[in-house]
């Protein structure tokens, strides 16, 4: 119960964790049945059907419920600690951002049991989509699961916005906040910006599969190119809300094991508000072959080509921080270095792409695949790991084992380069995406099987990850506040995991690496900005929970409204919109309670702060 009703942002931190590596899972399962089914020619160890349904949901789960939830999962965890603060701005919405996109994930992935998962692919191009050609409710699992999946994420990012902007610690002022605290912070402000358009077009696919209505339906007079504006208005400013998190981590990382500062940290702020700012201009380079003409073509292909240069900064930023500095490879930083190549493969083929006559002939081929894995996977993945392993320790108060660490980042990295870097000859030799077979002697099969074989080796390296967290758990707590003996930022200066209200007294921030700071002037910890005095907790609560609830049996109910039932009960309560109803009256329930009853939380008094204190 005291998980169901948790407002702490450090529980609801593991339970992000928890979810996100539950579709993580998934999307590995899936991917693993996509790489099985291409090891060789002419195989048949899935239809051509499952295999539509293989690649949309591998995508979509990934995207949207594997990696997201992990960053929310380190946001949650570390941001209040980085900024001082004892909490998020608003702990009753940010446990009701998680209850949401947990019942809109399983809503998605209950597709595989309730009449087929969606098969258009993860873009869910018109007129694929629609109900012409595609007739199940899979599609109907997509456009409803994501909605409520993504409102999860939306009132997630606001909320951290509002954290970020209001409960900074007295002295930290924007330029000193830390590097993984501004990129979530720009994150977030790029969720607000971007979700309402995939949101738009969602329920604008809705309406014409649910409610027949005529946006995307070509012989109605839609427009299905309508569809991929409006998507990629969304999913390229995605692609940043899911690696500037990444970037953040890898300049917490590298500082710390190289016992030096931030090389331009002045630099990495603005790059990081650039490549924001460029992420929503260039999403039509991934529509280079829909024919919207040269000067379109021209406009979109110089802005990608721009985002190359504040990356660039990011990256030369690094590798100036570790010169010279006296660099430890744990396991951590193992990740965080390894990120910083491979993600520059990634970028030097996303150039390539961006080249409109060149992506003529890139476009839907294995090069493409190969590209946003290097990004996504390359990047974000090798980003994740680093920060998993960096704040474990502060997360659950013990060290995840180094030597298991290291066997993770080496099985993972050389089965990733295994997996990817292949696809992009591939791609070259012309073999196209989204085919589940292919015939023999086009010179695919040897370089197909290398890549199967790399994808388990990445397989592994997950597996040992899980292994070394279930190791590490069976070891008793006993962290000590910076395990790692050089943490810069206030998040160490704390005890490991924090207590529940993290902060007995907020710190004095005194300047950049604040931490780091007052460790170089001789304090074993924070000055205090107030006096020691009661600390306002907030309640716990199960209405997020009931909330989300109630919004899951909505989204079922609207997308069997239409159904045709063989028994006349189901049709009863389902055709008349009676499930819908139903959902809607507990969720605008639970939010006439939480109205109508004020909670104002509890205190926690100074004297039991002392007894803790003495306890300690």
């Amino acid at each position: 119960m005291d998980w169901l009703t948790t407002v702490d942002h450090k529980k609801i931190a593991i339970l992000y964790l928890l979810a996100g590596g539950l579709f993580f899972g998934f999307g590995g399962v899936e991917a693993m049945l996509i790489r099985l089914q291409l090891i060789k020619p002419m195989n048949d160890l899935v239809s051509a059907q499952t295999f539509n349904e293989l690649i949309t949901m591998h995508g979509t789960t990934m995207i949207f419920l594997g990696v997201m939830p992990v960053i929310f999962a380190l946001m949650n965890a570390v941001i209040p600690l980085q900024i001082g603060a004892r909490d998020v701005a608003f702990p009753f919405v940010n446990a009701l951002g998680f209850w949401t996109f947990l019942f809109g994930g399983i809503l998605l992935n209950l597709s595989w049991i309730m009449g087929g998962a969606p098969d258009a692919g993860w873009t869910a191009y018109t007129p694929l989509s629609t109900s012409t050609y595609s007739t199940t409710h899979g599609v109907d699992f997509y456009t409803v699961g994501l909605q409520i999946a993504g409102l999860g994420t939306l009132i997630g990012g606001i909320n951290f916005l509002a954290t970020i902007i209001t409960m900074r610690a007295p002295g930290m002022s924007f330029m000193r906040m830390p590097m993984f605290t501004w990129t979530s912070f720009i994150t977030s402000a790029m969720i607000l910006f971007a979700f309402p358009a995939i949101t738009v077009g969602l329920v604008l696919l809705s309406f014409d599969r649910i409610l027949g209505a005529n946006f995307f339906e070509v012989s109605n007079g839609g427009n299905p190119v309508l569809w991929q504006h409006i998507f990629w208005i969304f999913g390229h400013p995605e692609v940043y809300i899911l690696i500037l998190p990444a970037f953040g981590v890898i300049s917490e990382v590298i500082p710390t094991f190289a016992r030096k500062r931030l090389f331009g940290y002045s630099s990495m702020v603005f790059a990081t508000i650039l490549i924001a700012f460029l992420g929503f201009m260039v999403w039509a380079h991934h529509m280079f072959t829909t024919g919207l003409g040269p000067i379109a073509n021209a406009l979109f292909s110089i802005a990608t080509m721009l985002i190359a240069v504040p990356t660039g900064i990011k990256i030369f930023n690094w590798l100036f921080t570790m010169w010279g500095g006296q660099i430890r490879f744990t396991s951590a930083n193992l990740f965080a270095i390894g990120f910083v190549p491979t993600f520059v493969m990634g970028g030097v083929t996303g150039v390539m792409l961006a080249s409109a006559p060149a992506d003529y002939q890139f476009h839907d081929t294995y090069f493409v695949v190969a590209h946003f894995h290097y990004v996504i996977v390359g990047g974000l993945v090798f980003g994740l790991f680093a920060g998993l392993h960096y704040w474990w320790p502060k997360m659950f108060g013990r060290v995840l084992n180094e030597t298991i660490g290291k066997w993770t980042f080496w099985f993972f990295a050389i089965g990733f380069h295994l997996t990817f870097f292949v696809q992009h000859f591939l791609g070259l030799m012309g073999m196209q995406r989204r085919i589940f077979t292919y015939l023999p002697n086009q010179d695919f099969d040897t370089l197909n099987l290398v890549s199967t074989v790399g994808a388990f080796l990445m397989a592994v390296g997950v597996l040992l990850f899980l292994f070394n967290c279930f190791v590490t758990a069976a070891k008793p707590k006993g962290v000590a506040n910076d395990p790692w003996e050089d943490g810069r930022t206030l998040e160490w200066a704390i005890p490991s995991p924090p207590p529940e209200y993290n902060f007995k007294q907020i710190p004095l921030v005194r300047g950049l690496d604040a931490y780091w700071k007052e460790k170089m002037a001789g304090n074993k910890e924070m000055t205090p900005a107030e006096p020691l005095g009661s600390i306002h907790m907030p309640s716990p609560t199960i209405l997020p929970f009931v909330m989300s609830v109630g919004i899951f049996i909505a989204g079922l109910g609207l997308m069997f409204s239409s159904e045709k039932f063989n028994n006349s009960f189901m049709s009863m309560i389902f055709n008349n919109w009676i499930v819908v109803i139903i959902g809607l009256v507990i969720t605008f329930g639970s939010m006439l309670l939480r109205s109508l009853f004020d909670d104002h939380g509890w205190h926690i008094e100074p004297e039991e702060l002392e007894e803790e204190g003495v306890k300690a």
